[in-house]
């Protein structure tokens, strides 16, 4: 392993304190990284509590009259057997915030001014600026949005903005520009994460979505590849029914 990947991949144990600012312009970035060591051990592969994932964890969210009609319209054509499948079928990826919420383990690299989460699912990876960035006024709209992030204390606060219309908040229901995702990560105990995510989008909700989702430390694991399109078996057609036949 190249020394500059090595340091990435060291984290200090000490009691975060405030964001790591951004090496200047012109300056050596290796300069950055005995910051680093402020920050919470966030180190190892973390993966998703399965008791947090499943149905009966969702939130119950409480739509606007135009969000109603159009969740309403959704479920009809699946009772006709369409809709079943997204195109994550098709190795698209979930996009924010579902990619959080896949059966798949996440790792956190810290480097100075970012955190950089690496997602195994379909290979994603967010970057999240903790250098004092603001969001950008007019973003590229893209599957995991445009992020910025702030220390609190121990807890990482990230503001998201800037998902793409192609990704579905909830089946039947698409992101707009007007869609905003705030996540609180934090530790419950040597070894257990909680991430709390909150959604909010007037033109969508009447009230803000809050779900939570836990995660185990596995610091023996790996991220692995994730190629979707090597032997997909279970794609979709364009009216999201699935193309697998079990007859």
């Amino acid at each position: 392993m190249r020394p500059m990947m090595l340091a990435l991949m060291v984290f200090g144990s000490a009691a975060a304190g405030a964001a790591v600012a951004a090496v200047p312009s012109g300056q050596d970035i290796r300069s950055g990284y005995a910051a680093l060591a402020g920050l919470p051990d966030w180190s190892g592969v973390w993966q998703p509590e399965w008791s947090t994932i499943g149905p009966r964890n969702r939130a119950n969210p409480k739509f606007t009259p135009a969000a109603e009609k159009t969740v309403a319209a959704f479920k009809a054509l699946q009772a006709e057997g369409k809709n079943l499948q997204t195109e994550a079928a098709n190795c698209v990826p979930n996009g924010m915030p579902q990619i959080m919420r896949t059966p798949y383990p996440i790792e956190f690299i810290f480097s100075p001014g970012r955190v950089t989460i690496a997602i195994e699912t379909y290979s994603q990876v967010r970057r999240i600026y903790t250098d004092g960035q603001r969001l950008p006024e007019d973003p590229d709209l893209t599957f995991n949005g445009s992020s910025i992030g702030r220390w609190d204390g121990e807890a990482l606060v990230i503001d998201t903005i800037g998902i793409s219309p192609a990704v579905s908040i909830l089946p039947g229901v698409h992101a707009t520009e007007q869609t905003r995702i705030q996540e609180r990560v934090s530790l419950k105990g040597p070894n257990l994460m909680t991430i709390q995510t909150t959604v909010t989008d007037p033109t969508i909700f009447a009230e803000p979505l809050v779900t939570t989702q836990d995660y185990v430390r596995e610091r023996d694991w790996q991220i692995r590849e994730y190629v979707c399109q090597e032997n997909n078996r279970d794609a979709a057609d364009e009216f999201g029914r699935p193309s697998i036949d079990l007859d």
